[in-house]
């Protein structure tokens, strides 16, 4: 078979499962309009989650570079001090 019979027979095989299935495609209770469902209830309550995890993570993100950033200023606010010049070597 060539490649364009492989592709021709693959989409009209996946046509005909959309159109056998096609009560399985269609938009469940929290996606279609009834909000009040205990699952679009769930559904709004892992969004929710998934939100908290990101903007933890991103806060944390946030605050190591503060921290770098403080550091390096006070590390660069000291003075420096001389140091001791080593002898010369004796020859």
């Amino acid at each position: 078979m060539n490649r364009c019979r492989k592709i021709k027979l693959l989409s009209f095989g996946a046509a005909v499962g959309l159109l056998r299935g096609a009560d399985a495609v269609l938009a469940c209770t929290a996606c279609y309009g009834k909000s009040d469902s205990s699952l679009a209830q769930g559904m709004n309550w892992g969004i929710a989650a998934l939100l908290a995890v990101v903007l933890t993570v991103l806060s944390g993100i946030v605050a190591f570079f503060v921290h770098v950033a403080k550091r390096t200023a006070s590390v660069g606010a000291q003075p420096e001090t001389p140091q001791p010049a080593e002898p010369a070597p004796e020859i």
